[in-house]
């Protein structure tokens, strides 16, 4: 392959990173950055690099970022206090910019941003209805929630520096709008559910295919659009038959073949799930 490139990743300890991370050591000089260096698990992470990502003082954070062929943004403040939901989630606006930027002053080529299908979430319950039947990342992208309102602001502000007109010069950003990578959320679907079953099932995403998505992702040679500017919204999914969100430009852009189907990958609990609604109409 060459040179090994150097890529940042941010909220090295999270479990969205975790998913990825095995691929990303395989193939590259990883700096990982963090505020703790323990997993939600307890397990020490000892290569972590503790910083505040929320802290205005770039000239602390830019160091972080020297050399960086491109980032991964996983970084996120959660918390289980619902009443403080708005603020928190103005805290990951305000660390998506803190990346964004330093990434840009220390000339990083890309930012590749673990975003969430909660950016267009909106649409899903019209589409489980019946009132629509996929989303593209072309349309606008419209939350009701905040962690949603969230997701949507970090992609508008990767617009922002992708355009380049505020620096004078564009830093390239993708966005990967993450759906469902774990392998259990389809058992809690009650036994007919089909409603629950669909959006498992067009939502689901393979490790593998969600660790060659980013790798992808970071190394593809143009993400320009029609106009000219550095910046892609790709869906994270796998190649699902059951899918209602479009994976067309990741295809045609970068090249992303998944190699996973939820129909395939879940058949057993498909057939369960017919099994029950027969059982039902006997």
């Amino acid at each position: 392959m060459g040179e090994r490139k150097h890529v940042v990743v941010t909220g090295a300890a999270g479990r969205m990173v975790g998913l990825i991370l095995p691929a990303l050591r395989e193939r590259y000089d990883l700096t990982l950055l963090d505020r703790r260096k323990t997993t939600r698990e307890g397990v020490e992470i000892a290569d972590i690099q503790v910083v505040d990502l929320l802290d205005r003082d770039r000239a602390a954070l830019r160091r972080h970022f020297q050399d960086a062929y491109a980032v991964v943004h996983g970084g996120f403040v959660g918390n289980a206090d619902r009443t403080q939901a708005f603020w928190d989630e103005l805290a990951n606006v305000e660390m998506a910019y803190n990346v964004y930027q330093a990434a840009w002053e220390a000339n990083a080529r890309r930012v590749v941003v673990m975003s969430s299908n909660h950016a267009a979430d909106y649409y899903e319950r019209l589409i489980l209805d019946g009132k629509m039947d996929v989303v593209n990342p072309e349309m606008r992208a419209l939350s009701d929630n905040y962690y949603g309102w969230a997701k949507e602001t970090y992609e508008h502000l990767g617009f922002v520096f992708a355009v380049g007109q505020v620096n004078g010069r564009p830093l390239e950003n993708v966005q990967i709008r993450i759906g469902a990578p774990r392998e259990t959320d389809g058992d809690r679907c009650a036994p007919g559910d089909w409603r629950c079953l669909r959006r498992y099932l067009g939502a689901y995403m393979s490790q593998r295919d969600m660790q060659q998505l980013f790798i992808k992702a970071i190394e593809a040679e143009d993400i320009r659009d029609e106009r000219g500017v550095p910046f892609q919204i790709f869906y994270g999914i796998s190649g699902n038959h059951h899918a209602f969100w479009s994976i067309a430009n990741a295809r045609e852009m970068i090249g992303y073949a998944p190699e996973d189907n939820s129909e395939i990958r879940f058949h057993e609990l498909i057939a369960r799930h017919v099994r029950a609604a027969r059982e039902k109409d006997e």
